[in-house]
C-alpha cells in the first residue's frame, strides 16, 4: 500500500491534452485523516471539463502501454484555460471505498473498515488520503458502488430545495430534468410536497418522469413548449429555476413565462413588469454557446451561477451533518444511481469509451473502479 496508481491531466501551452496514469506515494495519514481504498468513482458531467478541457476527443490517441491518452486542443481555445496550462492536475471529484488506515485521532480510528464516500477532486486513484470531515460514513450494508455518487448529485439536489427555502421561493423549475440528478430532485420534491416543473427534450423523458410521479413535465422539443411551460409555471407559482444547459434561450424562456404568469392580472401601465423576483441559476454547461436573454420579463429578475461548494460554504456544520446523514440513510432509495458500466483505468482511457461517457446522455453513469483489474 506504499504506492498508488492515479490519473492526472495536463494541457500544455502548445495545445496538447495529456491524461496519464502515474504511480504516486500513498501519504501517511495525519491524526485527523483516513486512507481509503477506492472501489467506485463516478465519471460525472462535472468531471469532464477538468479532465479534458476543450480537447478534440475525436482525435484522441492511447499509448501502446495503455497509460497515456493525448488529444489536440485548438490554439484559439487556450486563452479560456490559461490558468491551468502546463500544470499536472489530479481528477475525479468524488468516489467511495473502504477505510484501510487512519490517523491517531479517535474519530479517524473509528472509521477503519467502514465504507465511506469522499469528495477530494483526486478520486481517480487507487488510494485517497482525506480528512475525516471530507467523507460521508455509510451504513454497514451499503456497498462502495452504491455510495460512489454521494456528494455531487445528492447534495446538489438537496441544495436546490434548501436554496428555494432560504431565498423565499415556493416552487422550482429544473432543466435537463431526466438526468440522474433530476430523478433525485423529483424524489425529494415528491416526498416533501414541493412543486417542481421539469423541462426535458424527449417524449420518453416525459414518460419516465411521469411514471416516477412528477406532475409537471414539459418537452422543450414540442411545438407547444412555451404554452406548456406557461401553464406549468402558472400551476406551481415557480419563481426560481436551476438550469443545467447554460447556453441558448432556455433561461430567457423560463423568465418570460414567469413574467407572463406574474403579470397576467396587471392593469394599466405595467412598465417594469411583475414585482416578485424571478431567479434563474445556471449550474451546468451542457451547451457552451452564449446565454441569450431576450428581456421580455420586466425588471425584477436575476440570472447567476450556482455552485455546490459555495452553497455548502453558507451552511453551518450541523446542517451539513444533517444533509450527509440523509444521503447515507437514503443512498439506496432517493439517491440510488443506475450505472451502465464499471471501468478499469485502461478502459476509462480508451478513446471509444471516452466518446460514450463524454456524450453526457441521460441515463446511467460510468463508474471507474481504480482497483479493478
Amino acid at each position: 500500500m506504499n504506492k498508488s496508481k492515479q490519473l492526472f491531466t495536463q494541457i500544455s501551452s502548445d495545445g496538447e491534452l495529456t491524461i496519464k496514469l502515474n504511480e504516486v506515494d500513498v501519504p501517511k495519514p495525519k491524526a485527523h485523516e483516513i486512507v481509503v481504498q477506492m472501489e467506485a468513482s463516478p465519471i460525472n458531467p462535472s468531471d469532464m471539463w477538468p479532465m479534458f478541457g476543450p480537447a478534440d476527443l475525436s482525435k484522441a490517441k492511447l499509448s501502446d502501454d495503455k497509460t497515456t491518452l493525448t488529444a489536440p486542443v485548438h490554439k484559439g481555445m487556450l486563452p479560456r484555460i490559461k490558468s491551468r496550462l502546463d500544470q499536472t492536475l489530479p481528477i475525479g471529484n468524488e468516489g467511495a471505498g473502504v477505510v484501510i488506515a487512519a490517523g491517531d485521532s479517535e474519530q479517524a480510528q473509528a472509521l477503519i473498515g467502514k465504507t465511506v464516500a469522499v469528495l477530494t477532486g483526486a478520486c481517480y486513484s487507487q488510494y485517497c488520503c482525506v480528512p475525516v470531515q471530507a467523507c460521508i460514513v455509510h451504513h454497514d450494508d451499503t456497498t462502495a458502488h452504491a455510495a460512489a455518487s454521494s456528494f455531487v448529485n445528492p447534495l446538489t439536489a438537496l441544495g436546490m430545495v434548501e436554496t428555494m427555502r432560504m431565498e423565499g421561493h415556493t416552487a422550482l423549475v429544473h432543466t435537463a430534468a431526466a438526468s440522474s440528478l433530476g430523478v433525485m430532485l423529483n424524489k425529494i420534491c415528491i416526498e416533501e410536497d414541493v412543486k417542481l416543473v421539469n423541462i426535458v427534450r424527449k417524449q420518453e423523458q416525459v414518460d419516465q418522469l411521469t411514471k416516477l410521479g412528477a406532475k409537471y413535465v414539459v418537452n422543450s422539443s414540442s411545438e407547444t413548449f412555451k404554452k406548456d411551460l406557461y401553464q406549468a409555471i402558472a400551476a406551481t407559482g415557480a419563481t426560481l429555476a436551476f438550469d443545467a444547459i447554460g447556453g441558448g434561450e432556455l433561461a430567457s424562456d423560463i423568465l418570460t413565462a414567469m413574467e407572463a404568469v406574474g403579470s397576467k392580472d396587471a392593469t394599466g401601465f405595467n412598465t417594469y413588469g411583475s414585482l416578485e423576483n424571478k431567479q434563474v441559476y445556471i449550474y451546468g454547461g451542457l451547451d457552451f454557446s452564449p446565454t441569450i436573454l431576450n428581456r421580455a420579463f420586466g425588471m425584477t429578475w436575476s440570472v447567476g451561477g450556482w455552485l455546490l461548494m459555495r452553497f455548502l460554504g453558507k451552511l453551518n456544520a450541523s446542517k451539513i451533518a444533517e444533509l450527509h446523514k440523509r444521503v447515507a440513510d437514503e443512498i439506496n432509495t432517493t439517491f440510488a444511481i443506475e450505472s451502465t458500466e464499471e471501468l478499469t483505468f485502461e478502459e476509462a482511457l480508451t478513446p471509444e469509451t471516452i466518446i460514450k461517457y463524454n456524450a453526457k446522455t441521460t441515463g446511467g453513469k460510468y463508474i471507474l473502479n481504480p482497483n479493478k483489474g
